[in-house]
């Protein structure tokens, strides 16, 4: 007898109820039969998997679209019949999105109490979803529980989009800028260390909390490593120690943070900027010194805590109409670092590309007194640059990632008291052409991947001094 026959208390069981039951076994049981063990598997489950965050938009709008048919399906019953139809829809989005999230955690090695948190919360909102429509398709009192499902739905879709949010956000990513008030409520709580006033837990955790623990930590844990406590970070992963106290070289943590950002291995992955020069100089001289969760001071190493605000710049608000108009005759742009005119101008050369070269940086000389930043990555200034941009007395940073200056005339820009950033990747720069801004005690950021002189320069706490890296 064929199943859609058969029948109970004098109901017809439909295919339906029973594929639906299925589903959801088969569900509940997906985790115990293909376990997300921490390692990582091939790379084709890792390309399909990395479109979940691009699916998993679709079975949400369709979920929150449901409700709102029903209710307007009150007033135009014709509208009933598109929530049905968009309900079924959000059961194959729910599945879909379930299954590219589950190649991305198992194919990248994906683990940990938030990645569980999110896995189940997908698992149960895709049977939450089935049980609606098994329950509107149901008749007596059935039927009247299908308000309430979906209302579960609801909830189990907020729920689950957070810890997802966690995922990527950070496990403070909704409470970080939480007013006052409700952070003096206990709603968030802070680390603490055995050792709270170590160089450790100053200066060392920070860096991995705000650029490693979103993919190393409680929530999210990948290869098996976590760096969210000191005795976990010693443990290392899955493939062995990454820290050997007073061997920095040997330290797979420290190899990976100074590779180049290009390298399939460096660390912060995921297009994360790299860390700052001080932060690495900070690590290597920790690991160096015995890596140690007391020690609270580094030989060497003197922190600065606070940077001084920048001065102001002068006013420039009358002459706004004079800057436009030069800005767009080289096709370029100078735009406001804030509301605040006293905060200074940034000079974006994006839109100008090779067009804007050394003539054009020096028709902009008049207005020196107000760039405090500029942009001239992938342009066509050369070494010239160097004297035009000493004349900049107000500069914090300077980016020349990509252009043709070798270095020669660096020098002249040691004069710039303010000047605390300069990026010279992907150019030609050589050590003895860096060496001199090793005096500069205001720079603090200095980047040379791919040139001739990395890593010959690194600039930390504060103060630059030049030394050969490994």
């Amino acid at each position: 007898m064929r199943l859609s026959k058969v029948l109970s208390n004098g109901r017809v069981i439909k295919p339906v109820w029973v594929a639906s039951l299925l589903a959801s076994v088969l569900l509940l049981l997906l985790p115990l039969i293909v376990r997300l063990d921490g390692k990582t598997h091939a790379d084709w489950q890792q390309f399909l998997g990395r479109f979940h965050p691009l699916v998993v938009h679709l079975p949400i709008g369709l979920i929150l679209l449901v409700p709102l048919l029903e209710i307007a399906g009150r007033v135009r019953p014709a509208l009933l019949e598109a929530a049905s139809f968009v309900l079924s829809l959000s059961v194959f989005s729910c599945l879909l999105a379930l299954t590219l999230g589950y190649l991305l955690a198992y194919g990248s090695g994906d683990a940990g109490a938030g990645v569980a948190r999110h896995m189940w919360g997908g698992i149960a909102l895709t049977i939450a979803v089935l049980g609606c429509v098994f329950l509107r398709e149901a008749s007596g009192g059935l039927r009247g529980a299908y308000p309430w499902m979906l209302a579960c739905v609801l909830l189990l879709l907020a729920w689950t989009a957070h810890q997802g949010g966690s995922l990527t956000h950070g496990n403070n990513y909704l409470t970080e800028y939480l007013p006052g008030p409700l952070k003096r409520l206990g709603t968030v709580q802070a680390k603490t260390f055995a050792y709270p006033d170590s160089f450790y837990a100053k200066h060392i955790y920070p860096v991995f909390d705000a650029n490693c623990v979103a993919c190393h930590g409680e929530g999210k844990v990948k290869a098996n490593l976590r760096l969210d406590s000191y005795d976990r970070l010693m443990r290392g992963g899955e493939d062995g120690a990454v820290v050997i106290p007073g061997d920095p070289a040997r330290s797979t943590l420290f190899k990976r943070i100074t590779l180049p950002p290009d390298d399939k291995k460096f660390m912060p992955s995921e297009g994360k900027p790299p860390l700052k020069a001080e932060e690495i100089a900070w690590i290597k001289a920790w690991i160096a010194q015995g890596a140690s969760p007391e020690q609270k001071t580094l030989a060497g190493i003197s922190v600065r805590e606070e940077e001084p605000p920048p001065p102001p710049v002068a006013d420039y608000s009358g002459m706004m109409p004079q800057i436009t108009q030069a800005a767009k005759a080289v096709g370029v742009t100078l735009v406001p670092v804030s509301k605040n005119l006293r905060d200074g101008l940034i000079l974006n050369t994006v839109d100008a590309g090779t067009k804007f070269g050394d003539a054009q940086l020096a028709g902009l000389e008049k207005f020196a007194p107000y760039i405090v930043e500029v942009e001239l990555g992938r342009t066509s200034v050369t070494d010239a640059c160097f004297a035009t941009l000493a004349k900049f007395s107000q500069l914090r940073a300077i980016h020349l990632e990509g252009t043709a200056v070798t270095g020669a005339g660096l020098a002249k820009l040691t004069q710039l008291s303010q000047l605390r950033y300069i990026n010279l990747s992907g150019t030609q720069v050589t050590q003895a052409a860096v060496a001199p801004l090793s005096s500069m005690k205001s720079l603090l950021h200095l980047y040379l991947y791919n040139t001739p002189a990395q890593p010959a320069l690194t600039v930390a706490d504060g103060q630059s001094t030049a030394r050969k890296e490994p």
